[in-house]
């Protein structure tokens, strides 16, 4: 049997899917690597002045204190949680055994790179698939580490994809920003306002 979904989710969506196309806080580097119809690679990169195992430490274990609340199915991102295994998740509880899974983990190399295949946010609801990939090297700069989000995204939708390739951008760009905030502020920037 379907159950309905809660009244709050529907708006919560649709906010999701504006911001898409709003958002934009400058990280070192972004870029659309390349876009068409069927798909796009969007690209953010930084660095953050902080050793590489506090970055990793903070980009899977502390997710649910620097992701944007308006990117969440809730509207509250410390129902966040990343498990950081093959088969493990980037999900979000929603109360008893309620939830969404927003991406999977398919690949898991500690310190080094994590990647998660799925739609993220509304790209879930269309015909599409993708690769977010979060790789973390040591930077030229003594205990800084070079952080690179790359997501690529394929499918199908009847008004092409490419056209969604900027807005994406601008969300890993995002969240690339509030985690290099996160780790070297310390603040929980979706407090800041």
């Amino acid at each position: 049997m379907l159950r309905r979904r809660p009244s709050n989710f529907e708006p919560r969506l649709t906010a999701f899917v504006a911001i898409l196309g709003l958002l934009w806080l400058p990280v070192v580097r972004a870029d659309v690597l390349s876009a068409g119809r069927a798909g796009f690679v969007v690209q953010s990169k930084t660095v953050i002045e902080a050793p590489r195992g506090r970055v990793w430490q903070a980009a899977i274990d502390e997710v649910s204190s620097w992701w944007n609340d308006d990117l969440t199915v809730s509207g509250d991102a410390s129902r966040l949680n990343i498990d950081a295994r093959p088969l493990g998740c980037f999900c979000e509880m929603l109360g008893g055994d309620d939830g969404v899974t927003h991406l999977v983990v398919t690949t898991a190399s500690t310190h080094v790179m994590l990647r998660m295949t799925g739609g993220l946010g509304p790209l879930g609801l269309m015909g599409v698939n993708g690769n977010m990939t979060w790789e973390f090297f040591d930077a030229a700069e003594n205990d800084a580490t070079e952080v690179r989000f790359t997501y690529a995204v394929g499918g199908y939708s009847p008004e092409g994809l490419d056209a969604l390739a900027e807005p994406v951008d601008r969300v890993v760009s995002e969240a690339l920003e509030l985690l290099k905030s996160h780790v070297e502020i310390g603040a929980d920037d979706r407090d800041a306002d």
